[in-house]
Order: structure tokens, then sequence, then C-alpha cells
């Protein structure tokens, strides 16, 4: 069993957060730093990425924009910074190395347009916003590439607004109204752009059925908090594991900011995986892992939270054998 983080880390040290981020778990990651400012966190980093698409910062809002604005032309500078870091402490590095890129419905669900209202409602700027991302995350694949030509480069696409879209659950600008429910035909059309990949969700009520189902968007594996998957969620998920798709399981919970022992998380993991009765070719496709982002926790924190991971996927071999 492999152990890996969600995404974002405390601080501004990009050599310090990134040497953890490859040393600390077996499945290394491409950290996010949102302490160095708006350009830094999720939304951030992927409008940095937008192929054909200008953003603007505007009263704390990012909006589309004819031409990209200082902010998104900050964001972009502070993605090759990472890339610079990551590329120095990372060489001769093989195997997986995890990104994460904000996904096209949570995009539309915190955008704005030029002149108003939120991505959302366009269908035509939904549209573009996600083959606009789909094109940027290809660039940053084959950019990661041919900085590590060791690395196998997995994408971790964050979709927490998800289940808020296609629920009719998202607040129009001034707040009073919901946005009309999205399709479910639609939301898989557009997440197809990013099939292949895996898809995490940090909210409540995920249908993974819509991500990984024979029918789905072509997702490979599904990053979900455990305290959020209810006992038809794990009904749903156990039989599209068992077939071949991953479960990156966030085991330990990152509300707090205090992590869990290793003895606590084995408990945890084990009351989770041993009813479902896999064996231990399925158990390689989990992926143990916090449930979201640690950028509010302290470095140290961070580390003891990663080191009980790691001890814990070690033990579950066997305690899950017995």
């Amino acid at each position: 069993m492999r152990t890996s983080a969600i995404g974002s880390l405390p601080g501004t040290d990009l050599g310090a957060g990134v040497r953890l981020a490859l040393e600390a778990v077996s499945v290394p990651w491409l950290p996010e730093f949102p302490a160095r400012g708006p350009w830094a966190g999720m939304v951030g980093r992927a409008l940095g990425l937008l192929d054909g698409l200008g953003a603007e910062l505007s009263a704390g809002e990012w909006r589309l924009a004819a031409v990209p604005g200082v902010d998104q032309r900050r964001a972009r500078a502070a993605l090759r910074d990472d890339l610079d870091v990551l590329e120095e402490n990372a060489q001769g590095l093989t195997g997986p190395l995890k990104v994460a890129v904000t996904g096209p419905w949570t995009l539309a669900a915190s955008v704005f347009r030029p002149l108003g209202g939120r991505v959302l409602a366009d269908r035509g700027a939904r549209r573009d916003v996600a083959q606009s991302i789909a094109a940027g995350v290809r660039d940053l694949v084959a950019d990661v590439e041919r900085r590590l030509p060791g690395v196998e480069v997995l994408v971790q696409v964050d979709e927490p607004a998800l289940p808020a879209v296609l629920a009719g659950a998202v607040p129009t600008e001034g707040g009073y109204f919901r946005h009309r429910a999205v399709d479910r035909p639609e939301a898989v059309e557009l997440l197809r752009e990013l099939g292949g990949h895996v898809l995490h969700c940090c909210a409540p009520g995920l249908d993974v059925g819509l991500v990984l189902g024979p029918h789905g968007a072509g997702f490979t594996g599904v990053a979900l908090d455990q305290d959020l998957l209810s006992r038809a969620a794990w009904d749903a998920l156990a039989p599209l594991v068992e077939d071949g798709k991953e479960l990156w399981l966030g085991a330990a919970p990152t509300a707090s900011g205090v992590p869990l022992s290793a003895d606590a998380l084995t408990r945890r993991v084990l009351g989770a995986l041993r009813p479902l009765e896999l064996g231990p070719v399925v158990l390689d496709r989990v992926v143990l892992t916090p449930a979201c982002g640690l950028a509010g926790w302290t470095p140290a924190a961070v580390s003891a939270v990663l080191r009980a991971l790691r001890t814990t996927a070690e033990r579950m071999d066997e305690e899950l054998s017995r």
C-alpha cells in the first residue's frame, strides 16, 4: 500500500516543502503554497495554466478577461518557480510524481465572466474553460516529463464543487439564488477532457459512478475523504476498485490541524477496509492520504501526519491478511 498527500503545504519555503513532498511519501507530489498569494492557490494555479484564455483578479474575485492580467501572469511565474525548485531537487527521480490541477466544474463555479456572473451560468464559457485547462494540463505534463524524464506524471483533478454543481447548489453572484443543476451527460463530457487521471473531491455526495463507472468520465481513480464515505458509497466503490480503479483514501482527518498517531490511523483504515475483504492485488490500488490539503497546519504537524500514514501503510498488508 502506498502513501501520498493531496496538495497544499503551509508557508512559503518552496525548497523545504518540495523536499518534504519528495521524501515523506511513496508517491511524491508537487505541493501548492497558498500563503504566497491568490495566484499560488488551487484556482490561481489552474488559471495560470489556461491555454488561450485570459484571466484577472478583481476585488478578490477571479474573472475571465480578454488578455492575461497581472495576477494571471504572476500565477504562471509562480508555477514556473515551483517547477524550477522541483527540477532542482528531484534529479534522478523515477516512478510516479503527482501534480494537482483544479477541474473544469470547480473552475466554472469559482470564476466569473468579464461582465459578471459565474462561468457556470454560460454553457459556452464553461466548455471553453474545460478545453483550455485540459490543454494546459497536457502542456504541464509534457514540461514535467521534459525536466524529469524518469518520472511518470499522475494528475490529480481537484473538483470540490462538483457535487454542488450537479445538485444545483452553487449560489449566483448575489447569493440569493442558485444556479441550475448541470445535466449528467454534460458533466461527464467536460470531465472527460481530463479523463485518465485521478479525481479528488473533499465534499460529500460525489457520484463515484459518474467519475469511475463504465459510462462515466474515464478517470483511473478517485481521492475521497474517508469520513464522508457512506456505506452506500463504499458499496459503489468496492467493485470499481476490484475492477482496476484506484482509491486514494483520505484516511487522516485535516480539519483540526492535529495529526493522529499511527495507531489511531491504523484502526481507522482497518475499520474502513477490512469489511471490503480486498485481496493483496487490490490493496495495491489503495493509496493513503490526508483528507485534504495541509496549508493550515504547522510544518511539524505535517511531517508527523505523513510519517503516521507511512507507518499505517506498512502495517496494512499484514493486518488485512489475518
